[in-house]
């Protein structure tokens, strides 16, 4: 489930209010917003990196591996390649995974190692050993007559959360567009971390995340009662 940014920006200005420490424009938000879901987005991708290269004899291993992945899957996709011309189109995939051709994993391998595979009928790519290459946005499968029914596993950059509001009153208040705003594709579980860095870059460091789940609950009853 995706964080609400209306949420976590009347959080933030909530916690602002109370430390008396100024305000923060939509603008403001939405780019220090953007920055930090990025910060925890990589840092998945870090932790993994490091619970996986250390050896591990706890069952505690696996359960936090799992947690990882789990935080990972509202960005985890599981689609049909788009074919272009010079091959398959990877502008979406931030961490490519797996490519798949008729139930076939396809093996990854540079273009150097290409060069040498294909020079002996041994080790040449085949229909049934198929292999392809990732150079910048783009896939190519080998042979080249594996074009269609090519599938992609990969995990997706998280969209850029907006904030987005109309501001049609004489007072020039913001008021909240849920039709044209974004939210924030993180794990649900994040949204004490992500309001307590977006306030660590508007110069408030708090040490008590209790502050920040006691400010979302707040806000989130007044949401409620704002719709009745």
């Amino acid at each position: 489930m995706a964080i609400n940014v209306n949420t976590v920006y009347k959080t933030v200005l909530l916690i602002l209010n109370k430390e008396q420490r100024g305000y923060m424009t939509p603008e403001e938000f939405n780019k220090i917003g953007s920055q930090v879901q990025l910060e925890i987005f990589e840092k998945y991708f870090e932790d993994l990196n490091q619970l996986t290269r250390s050896p591990q004899t706890d069952t505690d291993y696996a359960d936090r591996i799992a947690y990882l992945e789990e935080k990972l899957s509202p960005l985890t996709r599981y689609e049909a390649g788009t074919s272009a011309q010079e091959g398959i189109v990877t502008n979406a995939v931030h961490r490519l995974n797996t490519v798949v051709y008729n139930d076939l994993e396809l093996q990854r391998v540079s273009r150097g190692e290409y060069t040498n595979i294909n020079k002996s009928p041994l080790t040449k790519p085949s229909l049934t050993q198929p292999v392809f290459i990732q150079e910048n946005n783009l896939i190519y499968t080998y042979p080249t007559s594996v074009s269609s029914n090519v599938f992609l596993s990969y995990i997706k950059k998280p969209n850029d959360p907006v904030w987005s509001f109309t501001s049609g009153n004489t007072l020039g208040v913001y008021v909240y567009d849920s039709n044209t705003s974004t939210n924030f594709e993180l794990h649900s579980s994040e949204q004490t971390e992500l309001i307590l860095r977006i306030l660590a870059y508007a110069g408030i460091v708090l040490n008590n995340p209790q502050i920040v789940q006691a400010a979302s609950a707040a806000v989130q009853n007044q949401n409620i009662n704002e719709k009745r």
